[in-house]
């Protein structure tokens, strides 16, 4: 049995068929609001204020991010405790870095309007390919099972992580109306978390319906005097065995470690 907060209760419901279960009506999916939820802080780090972060991926300790902006789009394995940058490579100045997956021992990079994903070992991020893709590269993420993208509408497309084929996609909405500019992925839970640009929100989408199941209002995150020389929020990490979740943004001299609070 799963749990839903309904009018600030605890209700037993169950999903099926597009209907959710509460306190024994059916409901459509569309008809159970969001949930909302603030932040707490739990640790700050640094983080390299010239890195225009579009990918972040926690794994091993460490953060492997990719940065964007053209003659300045990168690859790079950071630190986390220090924000060290302990090894990089530039991305042609033809491209302009986006999302970072990591599968299978590879990282993948897409780019934002090349139609280019650039593909790296992840051990020593010599080249190991490309692949192409129609339309724009804005977030990456691994499922466990596929690649999951964003391309700045409300669409998100399901890959095939060996050969990069779209295998199927899904429409992003809230209380019924499309959700567009979904940006950097992350996926917890077999929820999807997505940055929507310009923006101070997260969203937690189903990956099987599209439909928003929660907002994080991460507003006041980065300290007025740091945010005047900073761009917008991007960028979202899962460490699965620590449940750590981190977030920062373009530009932002900080990384932080923050626990979800309902509001």
């Amino acid at each position: 049995m799963s749990l839903r907060l309904v009018a600030g209760l605890l209700l037993p419901a169950a999903a099926a068929g597009g209907l959710t279960v509460v306190a024994g009506q059916a409901l459509p999916a569309s008809a159970v609001a969001p949930r909302h939820y603030g932040y707490e802080v739990i640790r700050a780090y640094p983080h390299d204020a010239a890195a225009f972060t579009q990918g972040l991926v926690y794994s091993d300790g460490g953060l492997f991010e990719s940065t964007g902006l053209r003659g300045r789009s990168s690859v790079r394995r950071v630190r986390l405790e220090t924000g060290a940058v302990e090894r990089m490579r530039t991305v042609p100045a033809r491209y302009f870095g986006e999302g970072l997956a990591l599968w299978n021992g590879q990282l993948l990079q897409l780019t934002w309007t090349s139609g280019v994903g650039l593909v790296y070992d992840a051990a020593t991020f010599e080249p190991a390919g490309l692949f192409t893709y129609t339309g724009e590269g804005w977030g990456l993420a691994f499922d466990g099972r596929r690649l999951v993208m964003s391309d700045g509408t409300e669409w998100l497309r399901f890959l095939d992580p060996a050969t990069r084929v779209e295998i199927g996609r899904v429409e992003v909405t809230a209380d019924g109306e499309p959700v567009r500019l979904l940006n950097e992925l992350e996926v917890i839970d077999n929820s999807i978390y997505a940055n929507v640009w310009q923006t101070d929100r997260i969203a937690i989408i189903a990956p099987d319906t599209g439909r928003v199941e929660g907002w994080i209002d991460l507003k006041g995150l980065l300290p007025p005097a740091q945010a005047r020389d900073a761009d917008v929020l991007n960028g979202i990490a899962w460490d699965p065995d620590g449940r750590r979740l981190f977030v920062t943004g373009k530009l932002w001299p900080t990384l932080y470690e923050i626990r979800l609070v309902p509001q």
